[in-house]
């Protein structure tokens, strides 16, 4: 069995396209308001994609101030933005039964389906816990990618594509140093994965990223001339 699973992997990595050095993936997490009023136009100016996962958890329902409306979930799509499924309540699927996890990520393709939205290829831990019973269940939903946590690139010859580390999450204290530390993990075939939250996140301001922070870590990708992708994008890298 081993065996098999290792000349697979061989095999999907031998006819995927070489990953070049400074490739970048953007994240968003939450639904946060500020993702379609300040990152959205911010990204649209450096030419750079993003992919943003979709959860009507927290007070999405009733909180249309701090929370994206699902027109302007699905003008990211027509702006050619990725929308990824963070399931329906926000709830860490080591906490649910397969059945509670199935319902909660079905629910956000239904809800997109709704919109006129792609039904999502990447899906976004809640609270970054994982298990191989999710990622199997993601598999079978027709899922290619699903990023948890971590702090170290994601190397599509090694490492679970739905169980994909990220690279830097974006926190009140992060700074521009560690920011351009994890930019520079983006080489020798490794893909820098970066998660934010709200820029800024009121609701929730330990993953609160300021502004005035956000527009110098995005500069500095434009200056590194990198390649700055949403997660959906991976695919010619991972086959």
């Amino acid at each position: 069995m081993k065996r098999l699973l290792f000349a697979l992997l061989l095999t999907t990595t031998l006819h995927a396209d070489p990953v070049p050095d400074k490739l970048v993936v953007l994240t968003f997490d939450d639904s946060v308001a500020s993702q379609a009023n300040y990152v959205a136009p911010l990204l649209k100016k450096h030419g750079f994609g993003a992919t943003f996962f979709i959860t009507e958890g927290f007070e999405f329902l009733v909180d249309k101030k701090n929370y994206m409306t699902w027109e302007q979930i699905k003008a990211l799509h027509a702006d050619g933005f990725e929308i990824g499924n963070h399931t329906r309540k926000h709830a860490g699927v080591t906490k649910q039964k397969p059945e509670q996890l199935a319902a909660d990520v079905e629910f956000i393709e239904t809800q997109c389906a709704k919109a006129g939205i792609l039904r999502p290829v990447s899906f976004c831990y809640p609270g970054y816990a994982t298990s191989e019973a999710a990622a199997k269940l993601l598999s079978e939903r027709g899922y290619l990618f699903a990023r948890a946590g971590g702090a170290k690139a994601f190397d599509p010859a090694t490492d679970n594509p739905l169980l994909m580390p990220q690279a830097f999450d974006g926190k009140p204290d992060s700074t521009l140093e560690q920011f351009k530390a994890a930019v520079a993990q983006a080489k020798d075939g490794k893909i820098a994965v970066m998660t934010f939250h709200g820029v800024p996140d009121i609701k929730h301001p330990w993953v609160n990223t300021d502004p005035a922070k956000f527009e110098s870590y995005m500069q500095h990708l434009k200056d590194e001339g990198c390649t700055v992708i949403a997660m959906r994008d991976l695919k010619k890298y991972v086959k």
